[in-house]
């Protein structure tokens, strides 16, 4: 019997590749179902711990406040993955405590012009499309109205808080740009998209540092604060987590600065220079990054959660999104891999808990936080901070997209 050698090689070569896919497609379903039932499981957890949404970042009574908005985006952003209704009822009730019919925030005061009182005000655009109801509408008005009198810098950038005169901080571009660039979009104002992207450029205008591409956590205009630089107004180190809050916010703005905006391709340029950035900094053993980005190995430094999770979160979305290059992705498996093995823990009953996350650190002050390395690792360390939580949510919830 004679033998046809290339169509027995077709065949052969066709289950071969029919083999490899069905294997592949394996895999990426079982990384696609571990990253999203992490979410699952910490958004569980939350709610075990803070039975009343308002406890969330460890409160004792109720604050309408940047920490809480973070988290309950996140666990807003489960509710849409599961569609289990009590991830809407726990964000919902949350924002029903603070807000009136008339649209007023408890608690909160317009005149402080303090930036972080934004941020929660992100989740708002979800739940008056959910639900309809004006007070929600109302409300976000309420704080696009702060930002229209916030006091800013001789250039056009956001103080990050009236307390805290002449200076931007990378915090302050995540609490507020994203806001105000879905506000553009759902309340037509497209002249808003302008200052948005502002904001991001100045930022980096005034604290990216040219031989590492790592950008300083403040900036003050008036070189008046004590830890700013007389020459630069620069503050002193390179902070994981405000570099975080910035690379947060570059994705989240673009999913709404337009595409034909002429400063689209500035801010993609910036979040590309951020990611070639921080993958340097990356530790090779866990594939974390460290509280102060480039001093892995110094005294009194260790790995940081908040930070490594915002990162994870945002060069995935980066890579979904087509803005950086998908050699990123081998960046953000080992990061997240770290991210499970070093700072995850799950309790005997299921309840999962983050550990090794900086509670808080800022410029100024009083006392006065001179930005110091001394001062950026002397902060306390706690688990199941908010900041480290919300990110960890949102980054396993980008990682299952990315594989879906």
């Amino acid at each position: 019997m004679h033998l046809n050698h290339k169509k027995l090689n077709f065949k052969v070569l066709f289950v071969l590749i029919f083999a490899v896919t069905v294997v592949l497609a394996t895999c990426n379903r079982s990384v696609e179902i571990e990253s999203r039932a992490w979410a699952v499981r910490m958004a569980d957890s939350v709610i075990k711990r803070n039975p009343e949404p308002w406890m969330i970042d460890f409160r004792k009574t109720p604050k309408w406040e940047y920490t809480q908005g973070l988290v309950l985006k996140s666990i807003w952003s489960v509710w849409q993955t599961t569609e289990d209704e009590k991830y809407f009822r726990y964000v919902k009730a949350y924002y029903d405590q603070f807000i009136d019919s008339t649209g007023t925030i408890m608690l909160y005061e317009l005149g402080d012009y303090n930036i972080d009182r934004i941020n929660p005000g992100k989740v708002l655009f979800q739940l008056y499309r959910t639900t309809g109801d004006i007070k929600y509408k109302l409300a976000i008005d309420l704080l696009r109205e702060q930002m229209r009198t916030h006091p800013r810098t001789r250039e056009g950038g956001f103080w990050h808080k009236k307390i805290y005169p002449h200076q931007m901080w990378l915090d302050g571009i995540y609490m507020a740009s994203p806001f105000l660039a879905e506000y553009a979009v759902v309340f037509n104002e497209p002249d808003l998209h302008d200052d948005v992207a502002h904001q991001i450029i100045l930022m980096e205008k005034h604290a990216r540092d040219e031989s590492t591409g790592l950008l300083y956590h403040g900036w003050d205009e008036s070189r008046q604060q004590r830890w700013a630089d007389p020459n630069t107004g620069r503050s002193p180190h390179f902070w994981g987590r405000a570099m975080g809050w910035y690379s947060m916010a570059l994705v989240d703005v673009l999913d709404f600065l337009p595409a034909t905006h002429p400063d689209r391709p500035k801010v993609i340029a910036i979040l590309q220079r951020l990611a070639e950035a921080i993958t340097k900094y990356q530790d090779a053993r866990t594939g974390l990054w460290y509280q102060v980005l480039d001093r892995g190995g110094v005294s009194g430094n260790y790995l940081e959660s908040s930070a490594s999770c915002m990162f994870v979160y945002s060069l995935t979305k980066a890579i979904r999104k087509g803005y950086i290059d998908y050699e990123y992705l081998s960046v953000v498996n080992k990061a997240y891999e770290g991210i499970i093995e070093h700072f995850i823990e799950v309790q005997p009953d299921g309840e999962v808990h983050i550990h090794q996350c900086c509670s808080v650190a800022g410029l100024g002050g009083d006392p006065y936080r001179d930005g110091s390395y001394d001062y950026y690792v002397g902060e306390k360390i706690r688990s199941n901070d908010p900041k480290a939580v919300g990110p960890f949510i949102l980054a396993s919830l980008e990682l299952a997209l990315l594989e879906k």
